[in-house]
């Protein structure tokens, strides 16, 4: 099983062909082919090679396939014998990408 290790919005992606993964939101349509050129470690054909940061030739490339919003998280600061207390609530982006190829 070929795969590669590949970095997109400072988090690192373990990604095979025909993968949907959500990455942290990317400023194309859907629809619009991607490239990562981040490969951090690649796997083909059982033999492993690893970048050093990346893997000179490498690359993914993807389809976008949907935009959205995460599950609303909630954020809570507090002073203990204080009086300060702060809530607030955060919905990440994300992008939604359809690995087509891992060029080696």
């Amino acid at each position: 099983m070929d795969y590669a290790i590949v970095r997109t919005g400072g988090v690192q992606f373990k990604v095979s062909e025909g993968d949907r993964i959500r990455v942290p939101k990317l400023h194309s349509e859907v629809g619009e082919s991607v490239r990562i050129e981040d490969v951090l470690a690649l796997s083909v054909d059982g033999e492993l090679t690893v970048g050093t940061p990346i893997v000179e030739g490498a690359s993914v490339s993807a389809k976008i396939a949907d935009h959205g919003r995460a599950k609303k998280i909630i954020v809570y600061k507090k002073k203990r014998r204080k009086g300060y207390q702060r809530k607030n609530g955060h919905r990440q982006g994300y992008t939604e990408l359809s690995i087509a190829k891992i060029t080696a």
